[in-house]
Parts: C-alpha cells; sequence; structure tokens
C-alpha cells in the first residue's frame, strides 16, 4: 500500500492521543472511587474478574487477529467467524453462571455469587463486536475505533462514578465492567455498517482457526502466568490485601496498557501488510521499537522516584501500604516495554507457534516467583514477581528474535539512547526528590519533579543524543494527507 506510512502515522497519532484521554480518565476515576470505596470493594470484584478473565481470552478465540492478519479475508469467512464468536460466547456466559458457586467456595465470600452472575453478560456483548471491530482494524480505520474506545470509557466511568456516589459499593466497579463493552460493541456494529450474513461450511477458515486458537492458547499461558497472584493473595490473605495489591497492579501498568493499546493494534496491523518485505518490516519494526521504549523507559523512572507520591495522589492516604507494592512492582514496566514489541513482531511475521512455546516457557517462571513470594504477603509477591521477569528478561529476548531477520545489537541500539537519557534525568529528578521531598506537598512534588524528570530526558534524547530529526520525521509523517484512493467504507477489503 503506498500510503500504508501515512494511515500508520495518523493512525497512531489518533491512538496516542485517545489513550491519553482514557489514560486521564481511568486515573481521574481511579482516584474519585479510591476515595469513596475501600480497598475490600476493589479486592471483591477482583476476586472474580482475576477468574472470569480466564474465560474472557476464549471470547474472540484470536479470531479478530486472523481476520486482520490474513492477506485476503472474504465477506463469507468472516461472517462464520462472527457466528463462531457468537457462539463462544454464550458458551462462557453459561461457564460463568455454572462455575460461580466455585468461585464463592474457593473464597469463602458468599458476596461473589451475585458479582459472577453480573458479570456473565459481558461474555456475549464482547462477543457480538469482535469482527466488528477487527474489520475497522484491518481497514486501519483507527480515527474512528479510537472515538469509539473513548466514548466507551467515558459512558462506563460516568455510571460507575454516578453509582459510587449513590452508595452502590462495589456493584460501581461491577457496572463499569459491563458498560465498557456494552457501548463499544453498539458503537463498532454503527461505524462497521456491516451486517453478517449466514454462517457456510467450506469457507477456507480452517487456517484461520488455528491461528485463532494458537494465539488464545498463548493469551491463556500468559494470563495465567501473570495473574496467579491474584488469585493466590485473594485466597490466602483475603480481600483487603488483593484490593491493596490489586490497585498498586493496575496502576503500575496503566501506562503499559494505554500504550500498549495506542501502538500494539497499528504495528499489529502494519507490519502484517508488510510480512512479505523484510525490508520495510525491519525498519517499522525498529522504528516502532524506539518509540515505545523512548515513552516506556522515562515514566519506569517516574514511578519508581515518585512511588509514594504517585499512591497519595491517586488513591490517598488509606491506601498509602500501597505504595511500596507499586515501586516494587515499576521494574516490569520496562520489562514489558521491551518484550511486548516482540510479541507482536512474531505473530505478525506468521511465528504465532514460537511466541507460543515462549509464553509456555515464561509460565513457569512467574508461577514459581508468586508461589516463593506469596507467604510474605503483597509486597513478597511484588518483589519476587518483577525478579523473575528480570531473570528471565535475556532469554526471552534471544529466544523472540533467533533466526530471524533482527540481531541483539539491533535492539540494544533502539535501547541505548532513550535508556542514556533516562539514566541522566532519573539521577536530577532523584537528587531533587532527595533534597526537596519533604517540603513541598504531593501534588507539587509530582508536578515538578515530573516535570524536571521529562524535561531534562526529552532535552538530553532530542538534542545531546541527536535525536531530533527522528522525531520530526514522525510528525511530519502526520501532516501528510491521506491518498485519495483509500475508501475506508469498505467493509472487508480484498487486499489490504
Amino acid at each position: 500500500m503506498k500510503d500504508l506510512k501515512e494511515r500508520t502515522l495518523r493512525g497512531g497519532l489518533a491512538k496516542v492521543f485517545n489513550q491519553g484521554i482514557i489514560f486521564a480518565l481511568r486515573l481521574g476515576s481511579t482516584a474519585i472511587l479510591a476515595r469513596i470505596l475501600s480497598p475490600q470493594d476493589f479486592g471483591l470484584v477482583a476476586m472474580v474478574t482475576v477468574v472470569t478473565g480466564v474465560y474472557g481470552l476464549f471470547t474472540t478465540a484470536g479470531l479478530s487477529s486472523a481476520t486482520v492478519q490474513r492477506a485476503t479475508v472474504t465477506d463469507e469467512q468472516v461472517s462464520t467467524l462472527f457466528w463462531i464468536n457468537i457462539m463462544v460466547g454464550a458458551i462462557l456466559t453459561l461457564l460463568c453462571l455454572v462455575t460461580a458457586p466455585f468461585i464463592v467456595a474457593f473464597f469463602h465470600e458468599p458476596r461473589l455469587f451475585r458479582v459472577t452472575i453480573a458479570l456473565a453478560a459481558g461474555f456475549l456483548i464482547n462477543a457480538a463486536g469482535v469482527q466488528h471491530s477487527a474489520l475497522l482494524q484491518r481497514q486501519m480505520r483507527f480515527v474512528a475505533l479510537t472515538v469509539i474506545d473513548t466514548a466507551s470509557s467515558v459512558a462506563s466511568i460516568a455510571l460507575g462514578l454516578g453509582l459510587a456516589v449513590f452508595g452502590a459499593g462495589y456493584w460501581a466497579l461491577v457496572a463499569m465492567t459491563i458498560a465498557n463493552p456494552l457501548v463499544n460493541t453498539v458503537c463498532v456494529w454503527f461505524t462497521a455498517k456491516w451486517i453478517p450474513g449466514a454462517p457456510r461450511r467450506g469457507t477456507g477458515i480452517r487456517s484461520m482457526l488455528r491461528f485463532g486458537g494458537t494465539l488464545t492458547l498463548n493469551g491463556l499461558v500468559v494470563y495465567v502466568g501473570y495473574n496467579l497472584e491474584k488469585v493466590l493473595l485473594g485466597r490466602f490473605w483475603g480481600a483487603d490485601a488483593l484490593g491493596l495489591y490489586g490497585r498498586a497492579y493496575s496502576i503500575v501498568n496503566m501506562p503499559t496498557e494505554n500504550l500498549n493499546s495506542a501502538v500494539g493494534g497499528i504495528t499489529f496491523s502494519a507490519l502484517s501488510r508488510l510480512q512479505h518485505d523484510p525490508g520495510r518490516f525491519k525498519s517499522y519494526f525498529l522504528k516502532g521499537y524506539t518509540l515505545v521504549l523512548s515513552m516506556t523507559i522515562p515514566i519506569t523512572a517516574f514511578s519508581a522516584i515518585f512511588a509514594d507520591e504517585i499512591i497519595l495522589v491517586l488513591l490517598g492516604p488509606k491506601w498509602q501500604e500501597a505504595a511500596v507494592i507499586f515501586r516494587l512492582l515499576t521494574p516490569t514496566v520496562f520489562i514489558f516495554g521491551l518484550i511486548n514489541p516482540l510479541g507482536w513482531m512474531l505473530v505478525s511475521s506468521g511465528l504465532q507457534v514460537r511466541s507460543l512455546k515462549i509464553a509456555l516457557a515464561l509460565a513457569p517462571v512467574v508461577i514459581v516467583s508468586v508461589a516463593t513470594g506469596i507467604p510474605y504477603g503483597p509486597r513478597g509477591v511484588a518483589f519476587c514477581y518483577s525478579a523473575g521477569l528480570t531473570l528471565w528478561l535475556l532469554p526471552h529476548v534471544a529466544w523472540c528474535i533467533h533466526g530471524t531477520m533482527f540481531s541483539m545489537m539491533d535492539l540494544v541500539h533502539s535501547l541505548r539512547r532513550p535508556f542514556l537519557s533516562s539514566l541522566s534525568a532519573s539521577a536530577v529528578a532523584y537528587l531533587f526528590q532527595f533534597y526537596c521531598g519533604h517540603l513541598l506537598p504531593a501534588f507539587t512534588m509530582l508536578v515538578l519533579g515530573g516535570g524536571i524528570l521529562f524535561g531534562v530526558y526529552l532535552w538530553m534524547l532530542l538534542f545531546v543524543m541527536g535525536q531530533k530529526q527522528f522525531y520530526l520525521d514522525i510528525v511530519k509523517g502526520f501532516k501528510t494527507p491521506p491518498p485519495s484512493e483509500i475508501r475506508e467504507t469498505d467493509a472487508v477489503p480484498a487486499d489490504a
């Protein structure tokens, strides 16, 4: 596609802008809800969602990625995949209803029964929008997707805050969880303007099902590895401990999640279109990798240095114990920034089986690490979780790039300038926090300290490290008008 670069950059701008809005909304709603609700309220909902989250991995069955990744796809194929998604969503809803008593028995908490029953409807709602969202992503209509994401977040947060103010307690969090996919599904149907046909045999979807199945199994393995600690904390330490850990984990991962949402989908779509053009594939990936690292590394430093202030400002004094947990988890921001883009590279180039094998090796490492920390409570879990991922980092990266067009030096080159710039900025910010932290209110310290850290970082990166032109080229790409021959209204393009 002649306009792939422009559409990728414009989509990236729209997604980054959207994720900035969503990030602000999530931070704001978290700060308000943390002052209205208790750690126990968050812990109760987390007990259910950490279990039902496993079911949620099967909602798409990896078929949205299959629709995006295929070089060509027909209306009959997408319609058949739509009905498969609906069938899977209905099964998951029933499964959630059936397992509700077992969730209650495992956590010894009767209130979880009604919460589980209420959340069951979300699986069918999600399933109804999977293929419509995939079509919009395949067409690289990221502006439309960002508007939908923002609308869904605003609606769900407004509902949750309203219910919390009126004393609904943990039901406010339940309502937020259901409202977001409901609004999203309605919007993608309206925007895609695609009506699924009847399912058909012999449409050639078998390879797509294999692709989706591999991705789903990959996601399942990774989810279990990354979330087992929440199950164990809820079981052995109770809702309060899980609430503290869960809020710290959620906040520390918020930048990574938003960055993945902003960059991941666009990168996957663009790289999938270039999987048979090795030169452009490598160039696009390394530029995207550099961009992700340049945003991830300073966020890691900011989170580690100002952990106490972040928790105090966002959650309030009653959550101060979560600050230690938050700081112990900050290395994972950097680690995920390094390894997540490699996953996009593997899947978009058709190496999803390798990605699954890596996940199967990673999960036991995380599980053993978490199990080691469980006797020491939330702090022990946070420390061991970060330590395990740190030890696994180099083997993970080496395995991902083995036999590909990428070398370790390619990745080091992408990492070097942002890392050195962040070290300098961190040193200046730490000295400011050390000498002035006790003199300034937490919010003022965050504003001034963050301004110093990111200001020094940008100066080092753009001028000392000579990266100014690199980012100017990206900005120029945003200004290039898209070619007129692209028809964004095509529901199922024959060849994107």
